[in-house]
């Protein structure tokens, strides 16, 4: 379901802070945005309101293609995060760039205000109760391409990486058709500030990368 934003709501997000998410507005405005999970309200004092990633993705939206209603699932629910096993086609472009942009911005200044130190390097709360879709955001924003869905045309190049959960409740899979696509997620998500470690499946002999976000 979703819920309309008003105008004054809208302005409120578009007069963020452009590097923090911070917002300015009346504690019944902020609330509202809350509600509507585009905002989240600090657990330390001064218990200022931020951007959600879902709030960067309204804010980043060109001017006058604001979306009238807002998302209020979560953030995968919202953004729609690409882990490669999807079924139906998807579209790229300008747009998409956009959106993976936002989301993985707004990640970043979700981990500096949710992480107990602020660090920006480690992975947050969020990401660890998400694990395949944090992955495929940090995947995407690093430039990599999930794998086309199944039921799409087939396009060449298209060969990308796919992250599916794993019997490890903090960890998931990535797997690419090449060991040079395999190394290059590796390398992805240990930028992103994951702990990656590089196996062989027992059957087939394919490399694939185990992920758990980095704690320390």
């Amino acid at each position: 379901m979703a819920k309309p934003t008003t105008p004054a709501q809208r302005r409120i997000i578009a007069a963020a802070d452009p590097v923090t998410g911070r917002l300015t507005g009346t504690e019944a405005q902020l609330t509202a945005l809350v509600r509507l999970q585009l905002a989240f309200r600090h657990p330390r004092p001064p218990h200022a309101y931020f951007l959600t990633p879902a709030g960067h993705r309204v804010r980043d939206e060109p001017v006058g293609t604001a979306p009238e209603t807002a998302p209020v699932e979560p953030v995968a629910g919202v953004f729609a995060a690409r882990t490669g096993t999807e079924e139906a086609p998807d579209e790229d472009g300008p747009s998409r760039a956009r959106e993976v942009r936002g989301a993985w911005l707004g990640l970043v200044e979700m981990r500096r205000m949710t992480n107990p130190d602020g660090d920006k390097e480690r992975p947050c709360e969020w990401e660890r109760a998400h694990l395949p879709q944090a992955a495929a955001i940090a995947l995407e924003a690093a430039g990599r391409v999930p794998a086309r869905p199944s039921r799409a045309p087939a396009r060449p190049g298209r060969e990308g990486y796919r992250v599916t959960a794993t019997e490890q409740p903090d960890a998931v899979a990535v797997r690419e058709p090449t060991a040079e696509g395999v190394r290059a997620c590796a390398t992805a998500l240990e930028r992103a500030g994951w702990q990656v470690s590089e196996h062989g499946e027992a059957r087939t002999g394919r490399r694939y990368v185990l992920a758990s976000p980095r704690r320390a």
